[in-house]
């Protein structure tokens, strides 16, 4: 079963990490967080999240890197070099999956790895992306890039992850009442 890894960083958006790494786990898809500099994590809305894992090589053997929106939650992934070279290893390595929300596309901008990939993001974000293909979608995926606009695209962002990873999501959409709430279905 492939793995996903979410980033957490100091200002992480709360709902789009929860979200996520629900969903994730909900669908048995392995999914840990990943800290940096303790694993007591504080989110822009002032929650506190613990992580379950240091950032260090032990993410390779996994097959997804989410990094979640929020301010300064994606300024500080964006900041951070060994985001930016895994980033960019990932890239170039068949298999690997890079996604993101909100502020968190801004980083897969910062690293160079969106040149001619269709990609959604934040309102107002097509000029924060160039050499991607903006879109106006609630969450995109194309080639090795899963990305969404932002707050309160959590679950489109998370199902299309799941989908993209091979799992069907309509059981869960079902229980989580999603599509009977007007859910958008990305």
């Amino acid at each position: 079963m492939r793995k996903v890894a979410v980033l957490l960083a100091e200002g992480f958006e709360e709902g789009e990490t929860f979200t996520i790494v629900d969903v994730m786990r909900r669908l048995e898809i392995p999914c840990d967080t990943f800290y940096f500099d303790g694993p007591w994590v504080k989110g822009m809305h002032g929650m506190v999240l613990k992580g379950d894992k240091p950032f260090s090589e032990e993410i390779e053997g996994y097959d997804v890197v989410v990094l979640p929106g929020g301010r300064p939650g994606g300024e500080n992934l964006k900041n951070n070099p060994k985001v930016i070279d895994l980033l960019q290893r990932w890239d170039k390595t068949p298999g690997k999956i890079l996604s993101a929300l909100c502020s968190g596309t801004t980083v897969l901008a910062a690293a160079g790895v969106i040149e001619g990939k269709r990609m959604t993001g934040y309102t107002g974000y097509a000029e924060k992306l160039p050499g991607a293909v903006f879109c106006d979608d609630v969450a995109a995926a194309d080639q090795n890039l899963v990305t969404s606009q932002g707050p309160a695209t959590g679950y489109p962002f998370a199902f299309k992850l799941a989908e993209v990873l091979g799992q069907d999501t309509t059981e869960l959409r079902e229980r989580l009442m999603y599509d009977f709430a007007g859910g958008i279905t990305a």
